[in-house]
Protein backbone atom coordinates (compact mmCIF):
# COMPACT_ATOMS: atom_id res chain seq x y z
CA UNK A 1 0.00 0.00 0.00
CA UNK A 2 1.11 3.67 -0.99
CA UNK A 3 0.10 5.98 0.74
CA UNK A 4 -0.67 9.22 -1.28
CA UNK A 5 -0.70 12.67 0.49
CA UNK A 6 -3.64 14.93 -0.21
CA UNK A 7 -3.90 18.58 0.88
CA UNK A 8 -5.68 18.84 3.92
CA UNK A 9 -8.92 20.14 3.96
CA UNK A 10 -10.18 21.91 7.54
CA UNK A 11 -13.46 20.80 8.86
CA UNK A 12 -15.66 22.42 11.27
CA UNK A 13 -14.31 20.55 14.02
CA UNK A 14 -11.06 21.81 12.97
CA UNK A 15 -12.17 25.44 12.59
CA UNK A 16 -14.06 24.91 16.05
CA UNK A 17 -10.95 23.96 18.65
CA UNK A 18 -8.82 26.63 16.58
CA UNK A 19 -11.12 29.12 18.09
CA UNK A 20 -10.74 27.32 21.35
CA UNK A 21 -7.41 27.79 20.78
CA UNK A 22 -5.72 31.40 19.73
CA UNK A 23 -2.80 30.47 18.30
CA UNK A 24 -1.00 33.99 17.47
CA UNK A 25 -0.23 34.84 13.92
CA UNK A 26 2.37 37.19 14.10
CA UNK A 27 0.69 40.17 12.49
CA UNK A 28 3.58 42.35 13.33
CA UNK A 29 5.57 40.74 11.05
CA UNK A 30 7.54 42.64 8.38
CA UNK A 31 6.52 41.24 4.84
CA UNK A 32 9.60 40.33 2.84
CA UNK A 33 10.31 42.90 0.18
CA UNK A 34 9.43 39.83 -2.35
CA UNK A 35 8.65 36.23 -1.72
CA UNK A 36 11.48 34.60 -0.22
CA UNK A 37 12.48 30.86 -1.42
CA UNK A 38 13.15 29.70 2.08
CA UNK A 39 15.49 26.23 1.80
CA UNK A 40 14.32 23.31 5.05
CA UNK A 41 16.94 20.54 6.09
CA UNK A 42 14.90 17.12 7.46
CA UNK A 43 16.99 14.85 9.23
CA UNK A 44 14.28 13.08 11.39
CA UNK A 45 11.95 11.87 8.66
CA UNK A 46 9.43 15.17 9.55
CA UNK A 47 8.84 15.82 6.07
CA UNK A 48 6.86 12.71 6.15
CA UNK A 49 4.78 14.36 8.79
CA UNK A 50 4.89 18.28 7.79
CA UNK A 51 5.44 18.82 4.43
CA UNK A 52 1.92 19.14 3.72
CA UNK A 53 1.61 22.01 6.13
CA UNK A 54 4.66 23.82 4.60
CA UNK A 55 3.10 23.70 1.05
CA UNK A 56 -0.08 25.20 2.21
CA UNK A 57 1.69 27.97 3.33
CA UNK A 58 3.48 28.79 0.49
CA UNK A 59 -0.72 28.24 -1.53
CA UNK A 60 -1.96 30.73 0.89
CA UNK A 61 0.90 33.23 1.26
CA UNK A 62 2.56 33.18 -1.76
CA UNK A 63 3.30 37.01 -1.36
CA UNK A 64 5.87 35.68 1.25
CA UNK A 65 7.14 32.73 0.30
CA UNK A 66 7.69 31.93 -3.52
CA UNK A 67 8.55 27.90 -2.49
CA UNK A 68 10.22 25.71 -0.10
CA UNK A 69 13.40 24.22 -0.92
CA UNK A 70 13.49 20.52 1.19
CA UNK A 71 16.58 18.48 1.59
CA UNK A 72 17.37 15.37 3.70
CA UNK A 73 20.38 14.43 5.64
CA UNK A 74 21.50 11.99 8.21
CA UNK A 75 21.48 13.87 11.91
CA UNK A 76 24.42 13.18 12.98
CA UNK A 77 26.46 14.77 9.74
CA UNK A 78 24.09 17.96 9.66
CA UNK A 79 25.84 20.04 12.61
CA UNK A 80 29.09 20.25 11.23
CA UNK A 81 28.09 20.76 7.87
CA UNK A 82 26.25 23.77 9.28
CA UNK A 83 28.83 24.99 11.20
CA UNK A 84 31.50 25.10 8.28
CA UNK A 85 28.62 27.37 6.31
CA UNK A 86 28.51 29.33 9.72
CA UNK A 87 32.04 29.68 9.86
CA UNK A 88 32.52 30.67 5.89
CA UNK A 89 30.10 33.75 6.93
CA UNK A 90 27.23 31.71 4.33
CA UNK A 91 24.46 29.90 5.97
CA UNK A 92 22.23 28.20 3.04
CA UNK A 93 20.04 26.19 5.73
CA UNK A 94 16.99 28.54 6.42
CA UNK A 95 15.01 26.00 8.66
CA UNK A 96 16.11 22.80 10.03
CA UNK A 97 13.54 19.74 11.31
CA UNK A 98 15.31 17.63 13.79
CA UNK A 99 14.75 15.16 16.73
CA UNK A 100 16.51 15.25 20.18
CA UNK A 101 19.82 14.18 18.10
CA UNK A 102 20.76 16.89 15.98
CA UNK A 103 18.72 19.50 18.39
CA UNK A 104 21.42 18.28 20.98
CA UNK A 105 24.30 18.66 18.70
CA UNK A 106 23.11 22.02 17.69
CA UNK A 107 22.83 23.48 21.34
CA UNK A 108 26.02 21.61 22.56
CA UNK A 109 27.93 23.34 19.59
CA UNK A 110 26.29 26.71 19.89
CA UNK A 111 24.29 26.41 16.37
CA UNK A 112 20.77 27.68 16.83
CA UNK A 113 19.28 30.79 16.87
CA UNK A 114 17.92 31.49 20.43
CA UNK A 115 14.46 32.75 20.07
CA UNK A 116 13.73 34.22 23.05
CA UNK A 117 13.89 37.33 21.63
CA UNK A 118 11.17 36.60 19.27
CA UNK A 119 8.75 35.15 22.36
CA UNK A 120 6.35 37.65 21.88
CA UNK A 121 5.53 36.88 18.06
CA UNK A 122 5.55 33.02 18.93
CA UNK A 123 2.09 31.38 20.25
CA UNK A 124 2.11 30.94 24.15
CA UNK A 125 3.80 27.04 23.80
CA UNK A 126 2.10 26.07 27.65
CA UNK A 127 -1.83 27.01 26.13
CA UNK A 128 -1.56 25.43 23.09
CA UNK A 129 0.83 22.27 23.42
CA UNK A 130 0.08 18.86 25.00
CA UNK A 131 1.31 18.74 28.40
CA UNK A 132 4.20 16.26 27.47
CA UNK A 133 4.82 18.19 24.13
CA UNK A 134 4.91 21.01 26.42
CA UNK A 135 7.67 19.17 28.53
CA UNK A 136 9.62 18.64 25.46
CA UNK A 137 9.68 22.07 24.64
CA UNK A 138 11.49 22.88 27.34
CA UNK A 139 14.63 20.48 26.03
CA UNK A 140 14.69 22.92 23.37
CA UNK A 141 16.48 26.05 25.75
CA UNK A 142 14.51 28.93 23.63
CA UNK A 143 16.40 27.50 20.59
CA UNK A 144 14.18 25.66 18.84
CA UNK A 145 9.38 25.01 18.29
CA UNK A 146 8.42 21.82 18.96
CA UNK A 147 5.83 21.07 15.79
CA UNK A 148 5.24 17.24 15.99
CA UNK A 149 4.96 15.02 19.28
CA UNK A 150 4.60 11.12 20.09
CA UNK A 151 5.48 9.09 22.87
CA UNK A 152 7.50 6.89 21.19
CA UNK A 153 8.52 3.78 23.00
CA UNK A 154 10.58 1.43 23.45
CA UNK A 155 9.11 -1.47 21.97
CA UNK A 156 9.85 -4.66 20.25
CA UNK A 157 8.24 -5.56 16.81
CA UNK A 158 8.50 -9.19 15.81
CA UNK A 159 6.67 -11.70 13.34
CA UNK A 160 4.70 -14.23 15.22
CA UNK A 161 5.10 -16.76 12.69
CA UNK A 162 8.84 -16.36 13.79
CA UNK A 163 8.52 -15.36 17.25
CA UNK A 164 5.64 -17.88 19.00
CA UNK A 165 6.43 -16.55 22.60
CA UNK A 166 7.93 -13.05 22.67
CA UNK A 167 10.46 -11.57 25.19
CA UNK A 168 8.36 -9.84 28.01
CA UNK A 169 11.11 -8.70 29.30
CA UNK A 170 14.53 -7.21 29.05
CA UNK A 171 16.12 -10.34 30.47
CA UNK A 172 14.51 -12.28 28.21
CA UNK A 173 15.15 -10.41 25.39
CA UNK A 174 19.03 -11.19 26.10
CA UNK A 175 17.97 -14.77 26.33
CA UNK A 176 16.27 -14.78 23.23
CA UNK A 177 18.86 -12.89 21.82
CA UNK A 178 22.15 -15.61 22.86
CA UNK A 179 19.41 -18.43 21.79
CA UNK A 180 18.64 -16.78 18.25
CA UNK A 181 22.20 -15.04 17.51
CA UNK A 182 21.75 -12.71 14.47
CA UNK A 183 17.95 -12.43 14.67
CA UNK A 184 17.92 -9.31 16.38
CA UNK A 185 18.80 -5.68 15.78
CA UNK A 186 18.58 -1.82 16.29
CA UNK A 187 20.00 0.94 15.01
CA UNK A 188 23.12 3.22 15.86
CA UNK A 189 20.81 5.63 18.77
CA UNK A 190 22.71 8.74 17.18
CA UNK A 191 20.78 8.43 14.14
CA UNK A 192 17.22 6.65 15.06
CA UNK A 193 14.68 7.19 16.86
CA UNK A 194 13.76 4.02 18.10
CA UNK A 195 17.53 3.04 18.62
CA UNK A 196 17.48 6.37 20.88
CA UNK A 197 13.99 5.13 22.92
CA UNK A 198 15.49 2.21 23.40
CA UNK A 199 18.85 3.68 24.55
CA UNK A 200 16.80 6.04 27.12
CA UNK A 201 14.31 3.36 28.16
CA UNK A 202 16.82 0.49 28.99
CA UNK A 203 17.40 2.42 32.83
CA UNK A 204 13.69 1.92 33.42
CA UNK A 205 13.62 -1.36 32.23
CA UNK A 206 16.49 -2.28 34.22
CA UNK A 207 15.77 -0.07 36.96
CA UNK A 208 19.33 1.33 36.87
CA UNK A 209 20.37 3.68 39.58
CA UNK A 210 19.60 6.97 37.73
CA UNK A 211 17.73 6.46 33.95
CA UNK A 212 18.76 10.48 34.30
CA UNK A 213 22.94 10.28 34.27
CA UNK A 214 24.18 7.94 31.74
CA UNK A 215 27.59 8.50 32.38
CA UNK A 216 27.43 7.70 36.37
CA UNK A 217 23.78 5.83 36.42
CA UNK A 218 23.52 3.30 33.77
CA UNK A 219 25.93 1.27 34.72
CA UNK A 220 23.14 -2.10 34.01
CA UNK A 221 22.48 -0.57 31.00
CA UNK A 222 25.74 -0.45 29.45
CA UNK A 223 26.53 -3.73 30.54
CA UNK A 224 23.41 -4.90 29.23
CA UNK A 225 23.59 -3.51 26.35
CA UNK A 226 27.56 -4.96 25.57
CA UNK A 227 26.13 -8.68 26.67
CA UNK A 228 23.21 -7.66 23.74
CA UNK A 229 25.71 -6.82 21.52
CA UNK A 230 27.65 -9.85 21.22
CA UNK A 231 24.80 -11.65 19.60
CA UNK A 232 23.92 -8.94 17.08
CA UNK A 233 25.48 -8.92 13.77
CA UNK A 234 26.10 -5.19 13.39
CA UNK A 235 24.13 -1.68 13.56
CA UNK A 236 22.96 -0.32 11.34
CA UNK A 237 23.08 3.67 10.61
CA UNK A 238 18.88 4.35 10.25
CA UNK A 239 15.95 2.81 11.40
CA UNK A 240 14.77 2.35 7.31
CA UNK A 241 17.30 -0.37 7.13
CA UNK A 242 15.67 -2.10 10.42
CA UNK A 243 12.39 -2.64 9.03
CA UNK A 244 13.48 -3.85 5.36
CA UNK A 245 15.36 -6.66 7.56
CA UNK A 246 12.25 -7.63 9.01
CA UNK A 247 9.91 -7.05 6.10
CA UNK A 248 12.51 -9.55 4.17
CA UNK A 249 12.88 -12.11 7.24
CA UNK A 250 16.80 -11.18 7.36
CA UNK A 251 15.79 -10.29 11.63
CA UNK A 252 12.92 -11.93 13.64
CA UNK A 253 12.68 -9.07 16.37
CA UNK A 254 13.90 -5.55 16.15
CA UNK A 255 13.13 -2.21 18.53
CA UNK A 256 10.48 -0.29 17.33
CA UNK A 257 7.80 2.71 18.47
CA UNK A 258 4.42 3.32 17.61
CA UNK A 259 5.03 5.47 14.44
CA UNK A 260 7.95 2.87 13.10
CA UNK A 261 5.42 0.05 13.87
CA UNK A 262 2.15 1.20 11.97
CA UNK A 263 3.91 3.36 9.22
CA UNK A 264 5.91 0.73 7.93
CA UNK A 265 2.98 -1.87 7.93
CA UNK A 266 0.91 0.74 6.02
CA UNK A 267 3.62 1.39 3.26
CA UNK A 268 3.96 -2.19 2.77
CA UNK A 269 7.60 -2.63 4.11
CA UNK A 270 6.90 -4.66 6.86
CA UNK A 271 3.98 -7.57 6.76
CA UNK A 272 0.34 -5.99 8.16
CA UNK A 273 0.40 -9.41 10.65
CA UNK A 274 3.88 -8.22 12.73
CA UNK A 275 3.43 -7.29 16.65
CA UNK A 276 4.50 -5.31 19.03
CA UNK A 277 5.19 -5.52 22.84
CA UNK A 278 6.29 -4.06 26.11
CA UNK A 279 8.48 -5.25 28.14
CA UNK A 280 8.15 -5.51 32.15
CA UNK A 281 8.79 -2.35 33.75
CA UNK A 282 7.81 -0.24 30.33
CA UNK A 283 8.23 3.45 30.71
CA UNK A 284 7.40 5.84 27.67
CA UNK A 285 10.26 7.90 26.70
CA UNK A 286 8.60 10.41 24.70
CA UNK A 287 9.85 11.91 21.45
CA UNK A 288 9.24 15.61 19.10
CA UNK A 289 10.20 17.04 16.54
CA UNK A 290 11.30 20.76 16.30
CA UNK A 291 12.08 23.41 14.02
CA UNK A 292 15.51 25.40 14.59
CA UNK A 293 16.65 28.48 12.58
CA UNK A 294 20.46 27.81 12.22
CA UNK A 295 22.16 31.51 13.21
CA UNK A 296 23.06 33.26 10.21
CA UNK A 297 19.76 33.63 8.33
CA UNK A 298 19.10 37.04 7.63
CA UNK A 299 16.97 38.84 9.70
CA UNK A 300 14.13 38.95 6.63
CA UNK A 301 13.91 35.62 6.38
CA UNK A 302 13.85 34.94 9.97
CA UNK A 303 10.72 37.41 10.23
CA UNK A 304 9.09 35.24 7.07
CA UNK A 305 10.42 31.67 9.48
CA UNK A 306 8.56 32.85 12.74
CA UNK A 307 5.22 33.25 10.56
CA UNK A 308 5.63 29.57 9.48
CA UNK A 309 6.03 28.28 12.89
CA UNK A 310 2.79 30.12 13.82
CA UNK A 311 1.16 28.46 10.67
CA UNK A 312 2.15 24.99 11.45
CA UNK A 313 1.24 25.17 15.01
CA UNK A 314 -2.72 25.78 13.83
CA UNK A 315 -4.67 23.10 14.75
CA UNK A 316 -5.86 22.67 10.98
CA UNK A 317 -2.35 22.27 10.15
CA UNK A 318 -1.10 19.90 13.09
CA UNK A 319 -4.17 17.52 11.54
CA UNK A 320 -1.99 16.48 8.61
CA UNK A 321 0.87 15.23 11.30
CA UNK A 322 -1.19 12.04 11.61
CA UNK A 323 0.03 11.28 8.11
CA UNK A 324 0.39 7.26 7.70
CA UNK A 325 1.07 6.74 11.29
CA UNK A 326 5.09 7.57 11.44
CA UNK A 327 4.54 9.91 14.01
CA UNK A 328 1.71 8.28 15.81
CA UNK A 329 -0.21 10.44 16.81
CA UNK A 330 1.76 12.94 15.85
CA UNK A 331 0.18 16.27 16.63
CA UNK A 332 1.96 18.44 18.99
CA UNK A 333 -0.94 20.96 20.03
CA UNK A 334 -3.85 19.96 21.89
CA UNK A 335 -7.09 18.46 21.20
CA UNK A 336 -6.30 17.85 17.45
CA UNK A 337 -8.29 14.25 17.23
CA UNK A 338 -7.79 11.93 14.43
CA UNK A 339 -11.12 12.94 12.93
CA UNK A 340 -9.96 15.90 11.97
CA UNK A 341 -7.21 14.46 9.82
CA UNK A 342 -6.97 13.75 6.12
CA UNK A 343 -9.47 10.70 5.34
CA UNK A 344 -6.70 8.89 3.94
CA UNK A 345 -5.14 9.24 7.39
CA UNK A 346 -7.80 7.81 9.36
CA UNK A 347 -8.21 5.18 6.64
CA UNK A 348 -5.01 4.30 7.57
CA UNK A 349 -4.68 4.51 11.25
CA UNK A 350 -7.80 2.54 11.26
CA UNK A 351 -6.54 -0.31 9.20
CA UNK A 352 -2.66 -0.37 10.94
CA UNK A 353 -3.27 1.47 14.03
CA UNK A 354 -3.54 -1.05 17.06
CA UNK A 355 -6.15 -0.80 20.22
CA UNK A 356 -4.00 -1.66 22.83
CA UNK A 357 -1.40 1.72 22.42
CA UNK A 358 -4.49 3.66 23.82
CA UNK A 359 -4.55 1.64 27.25
CA UNK A 360 -0.73 1.45 27.12
CA UNK A 361 -0.49 5.26 26.76
CA UNK A 362 -2.86 6.48 29.47
CA UNK A 363 -1.30 3.39 31.83
CA UNK A 364 2.24 3.52 31.69
CA UNK A 365 4.95 6.28 32.77
CA UNK A 366 5.87 8.76 30.26
CA UNK A 367 9.09 10.55 30.78
CA UNK A 368 11.17 13.41 28.49
CA UNK A 369 14.29 12.13 26.86
CA UNK A 370 17.98 13.38 27.75
CA UNK A 371 18.82 16.98 28.88
CA UNK A 372 20.64 17.66 25.67
CA UNK A 373 24.20 17.57 27.13
CA UNK A 374 23.29 14.14 28.99
CA UNK A 375 22.00 12.73 25.49
CA UNK A 376 25.24 14.00 23.63
CA UNK A 377 27.17 12.28 26.26
CA UNK A 378 24.93 8.96 26.03
CA UNK A 379 25.40 8.89 22.10
CA UNK A 380 29.30 8.62 22.98
CA UNK A 381 29.73 6.36 25.29
CA UNK A 382 27.22 4.11 22.81
CA UNK A 383 29.64 4.90 20.14
CA UNK A 384 32.61 4.22 21.97
CA UNK A 385 31.61 1.15 24.03
CA UNK A 386 29.01 -0.31 22.32
CA UNK A 387 28.72 0.59 18.56
CA UNK A 388 32.89 0.58 17.92
CA UNK A 389 32.59 -3.31 18.70
CA UNK A 390 30.98 -3.75 15.37
CA UNK A 391 33.28 -2.07 13.64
Amino acid sequence: MKFTRRTFVGTAASAAVAAMLPVKVWAQAKKPASPVTITIADVAGNLALTQGMFEAYASEKSDWVSKFAFTKAPAPELPGKIKAQQAAGKVDIDLVLTGTDALSAGLDQGLWLDLSAHKAALPDFEKILQPQAFKMQALAKDQGVVITYYPSGPLIEYMPDKVANPPKSAPELLEWAKANKNRFIYARPANSGPGRTFLMGLPYLLKDSDPRDPVNGWAKTWEYLAALGEHIEYYPTGTGQVMKELGEGTRDIVVSTTGWDINPRALGIVPAEAKVQKLEGFHWVTDAHYAVIPKGVSDEKIAVLIDVLNYILQPKQQAIAYDAGYFYPGPAVKDVTIDMAPQESQDTIKEFGRPEYADWIANNPLEVPLEPKQLVEAFRIWDEKIGSKKG
